[in-house]
């Protein structure tokens, strides 16, 4: 669903704070100035009023160390609201600029409030209001701390608020009990959708980071030539059935989202091996692209974004599209094979859904119109367009037609994953999760549900050597179409590519995916004999595989079992 927009009658927990993002854009820069103290009234009136989201975070930046230090005489839990508030501001100034410090200053503000106990006199009170309002608080941390990928704080956070919702449920006899209920199975669902657990030697949980970090895009080839097109737009989309979430946040929306940031340079460091050094003289990166997260969206909602999104592009940029939705199938036969013959994915409606991917029936000769068909996309080939399509039905975005000359490259899942991988669905789609995080992935279809932290590190510094051959083995190639060569100057879609083309070159080899809807495919198509079906390719996946001892599972010469 899309802040600001007219809600639907989807069913979801209404407790939980939102995620998505508004099509507005912050302005880069304003300039200080003096404000006047605030005293209590002025505050509580503060947060009456309707005054726009920037302006509130700009007058909070300048007074927050005030409001925390309590020099306006306020009650300890009105203390807490207000810097839950001014968390909550860094946190929609992070969804509209996708820097994380400011994620970080919302740790730091939602940190305070637990550290100094602000909400601890709440549970004397006998207004049930003011437990709801530290409720929210928890929800809102937890969404930030999953965010931050501090996985440990978050552990500590939901047994907190369970213990919180216990109380408040046996205290107060009210309506929201069992959607409180659904908030907790919710987030403990999310944070348990990995299907690996990396161990250290003492057995407690390793947590992984799937950031972009300085050694993880493949470099380029000195005089290797590349578009110079960046990464600037991207609009992560979520719309499938019974998948685990979140705050609408979906687990593939929250792994996409988590591939298309870089790591925050402090951890990075920390991350990288002893004796690396960065360079005095390199470059500054780039910020994180502006991402859109949009959770159930209507067709209007969904268009709208796209629609300022493609309006705000600046030049040489490409706007991204992450679509992770139930496919919606063509009905009828149809005379033509047009764009919009061949159906596409499910967007919102307020009509309901039948058995998940079952599609209200319509007159044969009308196309679905809660449908995001490929044609619909056509006005935005105007400018660069990378579109990554996890849906039941992603074949319906290979009978593109690149109509302006522009760099168009669509990265489309399998349709259908072997019978023994079906059940897992809920926790997350298994084509994103390479995409994300190819060695969980692999390990997932290699029957493995742990690995200790020193043989995950050996086998991701092995993964990263199979990156730079991937990178070689598309820039050496001689029938490649250019568009993928466009978009590979940028590190988020270099690190997409070769992900994409391990995913594909995994499946094909792997004895359970035989079927073709099992692979998955891209428009324009790659040259398979010089990327996924390369045997120097296919020897590096065996070689993973040893390391692993897995290699049973894979066939040693899959050409000769076509």
């Amino acid at each position: 669903m899309v802040r600001g927009a007219r809600q639907s009658q989807q069913p979801r927990s209404r407790l939980a704070p939102r995620l998505t993002g508004t099509v507005e854009k912050l302005p880069r820069k304003r300039k200080s100035r003096d404000l006047p103290q605030y005293g209590q009234k002025q505050w509580q009136s503060y947060f009456g009023r309707t005054f726009d989201v920037y302006t509130k975070l700009w007058k909070f930046q300048q007074q927050h160390r005030q409001v925390l230090d309590n020099r306006y005489g306020l009650k300890r839990w009105q203390i807490g609201e207000i810097a839950s508030k001014i968390g909550q501001l860094y946190y929609h100034y992070y969804l509209r600029t996708s820097e994380t410090s400011y994620l970080n200053e919302a740790f730091s503000f939602y940190s305070a409030i637990r550290q100094r106990s602000y909400y601890s006199q709440v549970n004397k009170e006998d207004r049930p209001e003011l437990v709801v309002k530290k409720l929210r608080y928890y929800a809102r941390f937890i969404v930030v701390c999953l965010l931050l990928n501090k996985m440990d704080v978050v552990k500590d956070l939901v047994k907190e608020l369970s213990d919180e919702i216990e109380d408040y449920t046996h205290r107060f006899n009210t309506e929201d009990q069992v959607e409180w209920n659904l908030v907790l199975q919710e987030v403990a669902a999310f944070i348990e959708a990995d299907p690996v657990m990396v161990l250290n030697d003492d057995n407690t949980i390793v947590i992984t980071s799937n950031r972009l970090t300085e050694t993880g895009a493949p470099l380029l080839e000195q005089g290797m030539i590349v578009g110079q097109l960046s990464l600037a737009d991207a609009l992560i989309i979520g719309n499938c059935n019974n998948q685990v979430k979140f705050s609408e946040l979906t687990v593939d929306m929250f792994r996409m989202l988590q591939a298309l940031e870089r790591e925050p340079m402090n951890l990075a460091s920390q991350m990288n091996k002893p004796g690396i050094q960065e360079s005095a003289d390199k470059p500054t990166r780039r910020e994180n692209p502006h991402k859109y997260l949009l959770y159930k969206p209507t067709f209007s909602q969904l268009y709208t974004f796209l629609a300022a999104s493609f309006k705000e592009l600046p030049a040489n940029s490409v706007l991204l599209i992450y679509l992770s939705a139930t496919g919606v199938f063509p009905t009828g036969r149809s005379d033509g094979e047009g764009p919009y013959d061949f159906g596409g994915v499910l967007t919102n409606s307020n009509r309901d859904i039948i058995n998940g991917d079952a599609i209200h029936k319509r007159n044969q000769s009308h196309k679905e119109m809660h449908c995001l068909h490929p044609g619909d996309l056509y006005p935005f080939t105007r400018k660069p367009l990378f579109i990554i399509v996890d849906s039941s039905n992603s074949v319906a975005y290979k009978n593109f037609t690149n109509l302006f000359g522009q760099p168009l490259v669509c990265l489309l899942s399998p349709t259908a994953y072997p019978k023994a991988l079906q059940d897992q669905s809920q926790r997350g789609s298994l084509f994103t999760l390479f995409l994300n995080n190819p060695l969980m992935a692999f390990l997932f279809v290699s029957g493995l549900s742990s690995m200790r932290r020193g043989l995950w590190e050996k086998c991701q510094e092995y993964l990263r050597k199979i990156n730079r051959d991937i990178a070689q083995l598309l820039t050496h190639s001689r029938s490649i179409d250019q568009a993928f060569l466009q978009f590979f100057g940028d590190e988020f879609l270099r690190l997409l590519l070769t992900r994409f083309v391990f995913c594909s070159a995994t499946m094909r080899m792997h004895k359970a995916f035989r079927e073709t809807r099992n692979y998955p495919e891209s428009y324009p198509q790659l040259p398979r004999d010089e990327t996924v079906e390369n045997p120097h390719l296919q020897k590096h996946i065996l070689e993973l595989a040893s390391i692993l001892d897995v290699r049973n599972i894979f066939f040693e010469n899959p050409m000769d079992d076509y």
